[in-house]
């Protein structure tokens, strides 16, 4: 049981004081005011006047991809590879982070590990391999690998699950089956360029609007969505027209495209890149010039989500470095810019918690996140000071979180204990 603590539930901008909260195995079982006697052999757990508040939800995190520099990911052993994913999951959790959207990689078998308890880590949302056309955004293949022949030999990134390689809408409707076969909870598809895939334009196409909406349909059929990979208007309207309903960055959308996606009720996940210090450093002057254009729409994106008032979910999309995974929660604040700082907690909580429902059936997790009341799953963060007035803790979570719990188990416990055994 906690008690002495002021709550942010997820949902209200406000505090909340005089509770107490039971946790019963992995769910909240109660919260109540006034006197509550503890279940019988119970610990309880005197927060000392502190907040309460969800754990926090990445809505766009590359559980495989996010802490090896990308060399290190093409010439590596598998194994190490996923061993240091493994470990980068273990530092995801002990910044808060009790969930991710994973939005491709194959993060299936560490997803298994974490559930299973062999593994430290958050709950993973998993899209399995990026599926993306030849030459599109995620086809890293060597030219070697030209050119393809549909039906033949896979390359290392297809064989390893990192991404999917379709050419036709008969090849994606494969695909995506393929992934859901694995376990995936949502889809992600390509549809244009990126900043990491050197050899790419953020202008470009990849898919065309009936392999889009392939892709949708074989999603729909197992029903659950397609996030679509997209940054400018063009892309994006192709999207819309292929029935997908999340798409992901759109930092070059216009004001016709941002009414557009309000109108339809589209979710927009997208990152508040802010400086190159958000990214590693690129190597190729192509993903330079892609970064540049990024950081140049980060304003404009949020102010039109704002504005119009499209459902929009945070995310980092941090990758290849495990000096920028450090800055999740960093980035976290970049937000200052265009919320106030109670509507980005409930962004990182709550908000992205109805993005991660849209899995429907498909969800791997039973039960509410990014809220604390009666029944939720019991992911839940105490930390010393009140977010909602220096929204900057959550840059520093080795000195400010002092509670980390994720499914009613804690990993994180640093709060001062009394004398007395009995309270903690």
């Amino acid at each position: 049981m906690f008690e002495n603590f002021q709550l942010f539930d997820g949902k209200s901008k406000a505090l909340r004081g005089g509770l107490r909260l039971v946790v019963d195995n992995n769910h909240i079982k109660l919260i109540a005011t006034g006197e509550l006697t503890a279940p019988e052999g119970a610990q309880t757990i005197d927060c000392g006047g502190r907040v309460m508040m969800p754990g926090l939800i990445d809505a766009h995190w590359h559980s495989i991809f996010a802490a090896l520099p990308l060399a290190a990911l093409f010439t590596a052993d598998i194994g190490y590879i996923f061993l240091a994913a493994s470990a980068e999951a273990e530092r995801t959790l002990m910044r808060g982070f009790t969930t991710v959207r994973d939005l491709g990689g194959p993060s299936f078998a560490l997803k298994q590990a974490i559930d299973d308890g062999l593994a430290t880590g958050p709950r993973i949302y998993p899209s399995g391999a990026m599926i993306t056309t030849t030459g599109g955004h995620g086809d890293m293949r060597p030219l070697s690998d030209l050119p393809r022949n549909p039906g033949g030999p896979l390359s290392y990134i297809e064989r390893t699950g990192s991404a999917n390689i379709a050419d036709s809408a008969d090849e994606v409707r494969l695909r995506v089956r393929e992934q859901l076969f694995q376990g995936a909870s949502q889809i992600k598809l390509m549809g244009g360029g990126g900043v990491a895939s050197p050899r790419t334009t953020l202008d470009m196409f990849t898919f065309s609007e009936p392999e889009l909406r392939a892709g949708v349909e074989a999603a729909a059929d197992r029903n659950t969505y397609v996030a679509v990979h997209a940054y400018p208007s063009g892309q994006i309207r192709r999207a819309i027209a292929a029935g997908a309903q999340c798409i992901e960055h759109g930092h070059l959308m216009d004001e016709a495209t941002a009414v557009l996606m309000a109108e339809k009720e589209l979710w927009l996940s997208t990152q508040p890149f802010v400086s190159e210090d958000d990214t590693p450093p690129f190597a190729y002057d192509q993903s330079r010039t892609n970064l540049a254009q990024v950081i140049a729409g980060t304003n404009t994106v949020y102010e039109l989500a704002k504005k119009h008032k499209i459902k929009t979910a945070f995310g980092t999309d941090c990758l290849f470095s495990s000096a920028i995974t450090k800055r999740q929660g960093l980035m976290l604040t970049h937000l200052t810019r265009w919320y106030d700082n109670a509507d980005i907690l409930k962004m990182a909580t709550s908000i992205n918690a109805e993005l991660l429902a849209m899995s429907g059936p498909r969800n791997p997790y039973r039960g509410k996140l990014g809220v604390i009341e009666d029944g939720a799953l019991a992911d839940l963060l105490v930390i010393d000071g009140n977010p909602i007035d220096h929204i900057e803790l959550v840059a520093a979570p080795e000195k400010n979180l002092m509670i980390i719990m994720k499914d009613g188990k804690i990993y994180k416990d640093t709060l001062p204990r009394s004398a007395n055994p009995d309270r903690g």
